[in-house]
């Protein structure tokens, strides 16, 4: 299993850079704090489980109705870059 998580530490700036093009409050303060969670998960002695990555993948998601066009792109690229860490998971 690899344990690389530079697909975390990218699928957090993504983050940041989708809060940084949104007018959004709500959703800036989302992405923010999903951004937060994702740079701790990276940073973490111990890597995310599936379950950890499925809440952030759902949250994401839910997200992207309040953005514009250019804030869901990078939300989606963070969200490809947190599956492509996942896909390096054990177990599920």
């Amino acid at each position: 299993m690899s344990d690389d998580r530079s697909e975390l530490r990218t699928a957090a700036e993504k983050l940041h850079e989708a809060r940084e093009g949104t007018d959004h409050a709500d959703a800036a303060e989302r992405l923010e704090t999903y951004a937060e969670q994702v740079e701790t998960m990276a940073d973490a002695d111990r890597g995310p489980d599936h379950g950890r990555l499925a809440r952030l993948e759902h949250n994401l998601h839910d997200v992207q109705s309040d953005l514009d066009a250019d804030a869901t792109e990078a939300v989606k690229s963070a969200l490809e870059h947190a599956q492509a860490y996942r896909s390096t998971v054990e177990g599920v």
